[in-house]
């Protein structure tokens, strides 16, 4: 009866148990994470300790203008996130009044808090990297402000942003 019951055991609780925790390690190394948003970079769109839900990104070339990615830069040991405004052999125009260009077509970018920073410059986006801002222009550190390299390559793109999880009251798509 013992040897039933340990049987059992393993068969209703050892084994789904096992089975989910590695469906579950699998899932976060390989499809979607989580972060936690410490700056008001992208302010208003995101919130300082929001938390997002991450898909995982394998082809930077499959990502458009307008998303929200998630990376990290040699000069900075933290995921980052900011809105993709170029991509490989874009030319990125940002004017004097903080309106941004891309190939001589003005965003039409409605979710920008305050548009200040670094302007009247124009980038040149190299082949297999991408420019990216913060919706919140005057206290975003982004493509303007790198000292290293202007532009997020390809390969540092860890994910694209999808779904607020927290706090409650924000749930939804970003």
């Amino acid at each position: 009866m013992k040897k039933s019951n340990a049987k059992e055991f393993i068969m209703n609780w050892v084994i789904p148990f096992t089975l989910a925790f590695i469906f579950t390690l699998f899932v976060k190394k390989f499809v979607f994470f989580n972060i936690k948003v410490p700056t008001e970079s992208m302010y208003p769109t995101i919130k300082i300790d929001d938390r997002l839900l991450v898909t995982k990104v394998y082809n930077p070339k499959n990502l458009s203008t307008g998303d929200l990615i998630v990376f990290t830069i040699p000069e900075y040991d933290k995921k980052l996130i900011k809105r993709l405004i170029g991509k490989p052999g874009d030319v990125v125009e940002i004017t004097k009044d903080g309106k941004v260009s891309v190939n001589g077509e003005a965003l039409k970018e409605d979710y920008v808090k305050n548009p200040g920073g670094k302007e009247g410059v124009t980038y040149t986006v190299p082949e297999d990297c991408y420019f990216v801002l913060g919706d919140n222009r005057a206290c975003s550190f982004d493509s303007r402000e790198w000292v290293q390299s202007n532009f997020v390559k390809g390969e540092d793109i860890l994910g694209k942003a999808q779904f607020t999880i927290y706090p409650f009251d924000r749930v939804g798509k970003v």
